[in-house]
């Protein structure tokens, strides 16, 4: 199979269940997004040597390929997929590594290790995702209900990427990169 089609020469994309839309619709817009978040999970995938924190990543790398799915499907029927078990897990896993981490007194600057800067990029592309997909209820509203449960995974997802970035910094002994405001003089 070719990987070209050429179908796309004139700036159009076909969607899952039929139909054509412009490269710059908003649900490609969103797809795109997540699929570039995906890639960059594989880029700190490479960079990490934590075993716990590369299999805490590669979990979520099937969630993200199944909703860039759901958002290029151009039919709004079908039941949504419901990701409360994967919200559960987050959620646990970001309150076991916060009772590890110094408590936050300062906004803190993307950095620290390579890992952490990754992660950090990869949260700043979620909430981009996320406001791509919130861009399609408002835009494409019969697509609200079954694009829902990917707008709370993304707003979820973004928190744990960055309670998972400090907990890189934290298990490799590197601090978090603190903010401190300069003072007018």
């Amino acid at each position: 199979m070719k990987i070209y089609t050429k179908t796309g020469d004139d700036g159009s994309t076909g969607l899952f269940g039929g139909g054509r839309v412009p490269k710059h619709d908003i649900r490609v817009e969103a797809y795109g997004t997540v699929d570039e978040l995906n890639s960059i999970f594989g880029l700190a995938i490479a960079e990490c040597d934590d075993a716990e924190i590369t299999s805490m990543l590669q979990a979520h790398q099937p969630e993200m390929l199944e909703l860039g799915a759901v958002l290029a499907d151009g039919r709004a029927t079908g039941t949504p997929k419901s990701n409360d078990e994967v919200l559960r897990v987050m959620e646990q896993q970001m309150d076991a590594m916060t009772a590890k981490l110094p408590e936050l007194t300062n906004f803190i600057l993307p950095g620290g290790t390579r890992l952490a800067a990754a992660l950090h990029l990869a949260r700043t592309v979620c909430r981009r995702a996320e406001r791509c997909v919130s861009g399609i209820r408002v835009q494409q509203p019969k697509l609200s209900q079954r694009i829902m449960p990917g707008l709370i995974y993304l707003n979820r997802l973004s928190d744990w990427l960055f309670t998972l970035a400090r907990y890189a910094n934290l298990r490799a002994g590197v601090p978090d990169v603190l903010w401190n405001p300069k003072v007018p003089e």
